[in-house]
């Protein structure tokens, strides 16, 4: 069976017509891996342009990668995806050969598209604003320079006049049948809640050893399963909690289910909330790493995409996987409050990007064992960082 890869890809015009870009990722369907990123400066253009220009670039991407693939498009250009699909017409002289030129990458039917809201388009978009940002000084973008993968949450957004010029511009060049571009602001309506608890204490966590995914699974000790049911006794005073979602390692489910068990819910398992995979040093102290690797370790320090010791997983790795898993659970529970029981990385990783702040920020965060935390995600794509580290219930 031919391999299937996903394009998501933007352009953005900071004028419309004036100084555009566009940004473009190829992933893995199945663990949302970025395998490859493109961008471009291209001077003055519409956004509209730029779009198409953002599209061929990822389908020549996925070429590269896999001639033979099927490839699906993801994009949150109303107008590129009619039109690409044959349902509008392509009206605009400026458009045509680029459409044109799209069709030409991959045989007719491996190719299919699909819209998406703009809060799910992010890593295409940040490439986008990194390539005009780039131009702005007189250069063009680089892939070392890339941190589309690691700050999608922190991706600049359009203001609204640019929206709306983009919206009118759509609507413009549609078929006579496309929907007018609306000026009224929309009800977000309640937003999406992640009360995202850490689970209790195992063995190794006052030893402060690394304990990740690749370990040994070990279970909660005594004094973790005392976490768990006063963090059970917690949430179920405030009764908010509408669903239980949890990290399929032990000490995760077993936390989770003393909290769902008070609640009268059922454990969900999801594979995107699994801590990182540390290696070679699972089970080590940071002490012994650093005595143990000392160059593998200060890389490590001083990059998101270095991976520890032995094949374990980088923090650029996890963050694409945790956005994945949040895009996810954001579409199964809209404007539902949810538990996330899982770890360490994953519960700063998602605090990270709602705030869209660097990835060293990671190391900027105290996260106790069995503390709680909570991100509202609302319909729009904006994110609110509503409560960090709370272990009041533990007292």
């Amino acid at each position: 069976m031919a391999r299937t890869l996903i394009v998501e890809a933007d352009g953005g015009s900071r004028g419309n017509p004036g100084p555009a870009g566009y940004g473009a990722v190829v992933l893995d369907p199945e663990t949302g891996e970025a395998l490859a990123e493109a961008a471009e400066f291209i001077g003055t253009a519409t956004n509209n342009v730029a779009e198409y220009k953002g599209l061929v670039a990822g389908l020549r991407a996925a070429h590269a990668l896999d001639p033979q693939a099927c490839v699906r498009v993801r994009m949150d250009s109303k107008l590129v995806v009619e039109q690409m699909s044959g349902r509008w017409k392509i009206k605009h002289p400026d458009m045509k050969p680029l459409a044109a030129e799209a069709t030409s990458v991959f045989p007719p039917g491996r190719v299919t598209y699909e819209w998406i809201p703009r809060a799910q388009n992010k890593h295409a978009d940040r490439l986008a604003n990194e390539a005009m940002d780039a131009g702005k000084i007189g250069k063009q973008w680089e892939p070392r320079d890339s941190r589309a993968a690691l700050a999608t949450a922190a991706a600049p957004a359009r203001s609204a006049a640019a929206r709306a010029a983009d919206e009118a511009a759509e609507a413009a060049d549609a078929a006579p049948s496309a929907p007018p571009a609306g000026w009224g602001a929309p009800d977000l309506g309640p937003p999406a809640t992640f009360v995202l608890l850490r689970h209790g204490e195992t063995a190794l966590t006052p030893e402060k050893r690394f304990s990740g995914s690749g370990g040994t699974d070990p279970e909660l000790s005594a004094a973790g399963r005392r976490q768990a049911e006063a963090t059970a006794t917690a949430l179920a005073a405030r009764g908010t909690i509408q669903a239980v979602v949890s990290s399929p390692l032990r000490r995760c489910r077993e936390t989770a289910e003393a909290v769902a068990a008070r609640l009268g819910l059922e454990v969900r398992i999801e594979e995107g909330l699994r801590e990182t995979d540390f290696g070679a040093w699972e089970g080590l102290t940071f002490a012994e790493v650093r005595e143990r690797f000392p160059e593998d370790l200060d890389a490590w320090l001083g990059s998101a995409r270095v991976a520890p010791t032995g094949g374990g997983e980088s923090f650029a790795t996890v963050a694409r996987r945790v956005a994945v898993a949040r895009d996810k659970l954001l579409a199964r529970y809209a404007g539902k409050t949810v538990l996330l029981v899982t770890h360490v990385t994953p519960v700063k990783t998602l605090v990270r990007l709602a705030l869209g702040a660097p990835p060293e920020s990671l190391f900027r965060m105290e996260l106790s064992a069995a503390s709680l935390s909570a991100v509202a995600y609302f319909s729009d794509g904006n994110a609110s960082v509503r409560l960090l580290n709370d272990t009041s219930h533990l007292r």
